[in-house]
């Protein structure tokens, strides 16, 4: 992928959740919820302030992170599908949890 993300923007991929699975019943892809986990791929090289200097973003690819439902704008690169997203859309980083079972 030679996809670079400007400012504060973020190339995240998606974490699969698994099946699921209720009552023994196995719930088509279609009406499956979208994983709200993902993986940096990419991060841009910060923000810039009012006084023109840049604030390093707070997370750097390989970081696990939670974001919000509508969060981000989908893209699709090398026919794999990701989410382009600023910064400020991530509500936190997943920290010293066992994360190989979320790992494609």
């Amino acid at each position: 992928m030679n996809v670079r993300p400007l400012h504060d923007r973020l190339i995240i991929q998606r974490l699969d959740e698994g099946e699921q699975n209720v009552g023994g019943i196995i719930i088509p892809d279609t009406a499956k919820e979208k994983p709200q986990q993902g993986k940096v791929i990419a991060a841009g090289t910060g923000k810039i302030r009012d006084d023109g200097s840049r604030q390093p973003p707070d997370v750097k690819a390989g970081d696990l992170i939670l974001f919000g439902k509508y969060s981000g704008q989908e893209i699709k690169l090398d026919g794999e599908d990701y989410l382009i997203m600023r910064e400020d859309e991530v509500l936190g980083v997943i920290e010293g949890s066992d994360t190989k079972k979320n790992r494609k």
